[in-house]
């Protein structure tokens, strides 16, 4: 459905836009009685404050070690002590062993923020052209895209103030961030791979 990414905004093939804002996470638990009921009332205002909609969307995969192993293993090879290379050593097949035996995941947390452009143009509108026989102003298609972008981020703004109140950091995804979360999220087995050690 996606037409291009172009400045960290999607476009669909539709004409809609969608901004995406990596959200962190709260661990809710660890917070007192107080503190939860503060950040349940913020994130309620934060809903209720919405006139549009948006997607929450998390992303959990299975934590992949292998760069940190492989990092290990030419920090391994550093080593001048023999103690030390057999610690190194012991410390790699720790973090494999427990990698194996447990089902470690990570979660990232995105908030897909749409924009719908109004079908009807003001410099198309038949019944104003009658009213008034001014020359149509032509939009250029880069034109329309900034004034589509300023509303789009408009409402990245309200629902950044939202979340930043909740105790939530966020953060606009870019262009590349952008391509690299589609790109995992059409290609799955892509993380499978090996990876080149050089």
């Amino acid at each position: 459905p996606i037409q291009e990414i172009r400045d960290g905004i999607v476009i669909l093939k539709d004409n809609s836009m969608r901004a995406i804002v990596l959200a962190s996470s709260l661990n809710f638990a660890l917070k007192s009685a107080d503190e939860q009921n503060s950040i349940i009332f913020q994130f309620q205002n934060f809903l209720n404050s919405l006139d549009f909609s948006v997607q929450i969307f998390i992303q959990s995969k299975k934590l992949d070690i292998r760069p940190y192993i492989a990092l290990l293993e030419e920090r391994y090879k550093e080593q001048l002590t023999e103690l030390m290379k057999i610690q190194t050593r012991e410390y790699i097949e720790f973090i494999k062993t427990f990698v194996e035996n447990s089902s470690i995941m990570t979660k990232s947390f995105f908030i897909v923020i749409p924009y719908t452009p109004p079908l009807i143009s003001s410099n198309s509108n038949p019944l104003g052209n009658l009213i008034n026989k001014k020359e149509e102003v032509k939009v250029t298609p880069n034109e329309q895209f900034n004034e589509y972008r300023s509303q789009l981020e408009q409402r990245v703004g309200v629902v950044e103030q939202g979340l930043v109140r909740c105790g939530v950091r966020v953060a606009e995804l870019g262009t590349e961030e952008v391509v690299e979360l589609y790109y995992k999220i059409f290609n799955p087995g892509e993380t499978e791979k090996p990876i080149q050690i050089t």
